[in-house]
């Protein structure tokens, strides 16, 4: 994938992690668990995470990070799907072709 798409890829997936426009998103079962405190705790963790890495971001999509919140491990991830949900986005750097979805879980949920 050419550095462009990456970019734009990745400023699509910065704009919905941070405000949800633009797809869905899941919250696990042991999210869930963390009760409303918790659970919005998580959230602004998500929103405004920045700790990225070759490791965790190796094609530069911002679309995964981990962090540790009351001594959980956390995950989230955002997968790209076709406007229909059926198959994945052809170009998820097209954001008419493209519904993102943000899964956040325990790492233990993965």
């Amino acid at each position: 994938m050419d550095k462009e798409k990456s970019e734009r890829i990745q400023r699509l997936n910065d704009r919905f992690r941070r405000s949800g426009i633009g797809g869905d998103i899941l919250i696990t079962p042991g999210i869930q668990a963390l009760g409303e405190s918790g659970m919005q705790a998580v959230a602004e963790k998500v929103m405004h995470f920045e700790q990225f890495s070759e490791d965790n971001d190796p094609h530069g999509e911002h679309n995964f990070g981990a962090f540790d919140h009351d001594g959980q491990r956390i995950f989230w991830k955002i997968d790209y799907y076709g406007p229909d949900m059926m198959s994945g986005s052809e170009d998820p750097s097209d954001p008419d072709a493209t519904r993102r979805v943000l899964t956040i879980m325990l790492a233990s949920e993965y």
